[in-house]
């Protein structure tokens, strides 16, 4: 098992992976920052746990669109323009992202004080 250490969002991180796997790990990690760092310029200023949560946000949003058009594929039907490699920044899903966080976190109090 071989260990990398990935730097996300300016913090160090160790992270297992197989071995061979390194090269692929580091390139996920480097998307992740990617997001993490349009959010901050879009003037995001949050701790690290609620950065990774955004742009882990993102990435599912973009993964659940994906899934849908392979399924309109492989059913033959026809699918959406192709997704942009690199977005810009959203500041419309910024704040979305902002309040699902907000009611994440609300959640969890809640939970924690229970």
């Amino acid at each position: 098992m071989a260990q990398v250490t990935v730097r996300v969002g300016g913090y160090s991180h160790p992270v297992a992976c197989q071995d061979g796997q390194e090269r692929h790990l580091t390139n996920m990690a480097a998307e992740v920052d990617k997001r993490i760092g349009a959010l901050k310029a879009m003037g995001m200023q949050f701790g690290e746990t609620r950065m990774l949560l955004l742009a882990a946000l993102q990435l599912a949003d973009e993964t659940g669109d994906l899934q849908t058009e392979v399924a309109a594929l492989k059913a033959g039907g026809a699918v959406a323009a192709p997704i942009a490699a690199a977005p810009e920044p959203d500041h419309a899903l910024a704040a979305r992202l902002n309040r699902i966080a907000d009611a994440i976190e609300a959640i969890a109090a809640t939970l924690e004080d229970a």
